[in-house]
């Protein structure tokens, strides 16, 4: 949930028989927390949340392009691949592929990778933590 200041806010919680889950605005997203746990849970760990807010950021730059620019697309999609290293504990690396079906031309294509580079909140915020970078593919329709 954000408010007027730019704040932002969401909850988190867990149980000792390992259900947890974060609140962000109405949804409730189930999260894998458990240390090493017997199997995989199929549930987003932290990693994939952090990676899920990239790939967020860069759909979100994309309508703020639509509007501001405008720039036409017929749909989006993202991946992210977050690479990691153990000592000292982080990330070192996060790459993304944005393929979007569109009729612009390639300088247009440009024009908006660098505005989601630019204008990119998470973005901006994990680039200063690491490498943060990836490619715009467009995809005929």
């Amino acid at each position: 949930m954000t408010d007027s200041s730019g704040t932002y806010s969401v909850r988190a919680r867990t149980t000792a028989d390992r259900a947890s889950s974060i609140t962000a605005g109405e949804a409730v997203i189930p999260l894998d927390s458990a240390w090493q746990p017997p199997s995989p849970s199929g549930l987003p760990g932290p990693a994939e949340l952090l990676s899920a807010a990239l790939a967020g950021c860069l759909l979100k730059g994309l309508e703020r392009a639509r509007a501001m620019m405008p720039f036409d697309y017929e749909s989006a999609e993202v991946s992210v691949t977050a690479h990691r290293q153990d000592v000292p504990p982080k990330f070192t690396e996060l790459e993304y592929e944005l393929r979007i079906v569109t009729g612009e031309s390639e300088r247009r294509v440009d024009l908006l990778h660098r505005n989601l580079i630019q204008f990119g909140t998470i973005y901006n915020t994990l680039a200063a933590a690491c490498d943060v970078h990836g490619t715009i593919v467009v995809v005929d329709s």
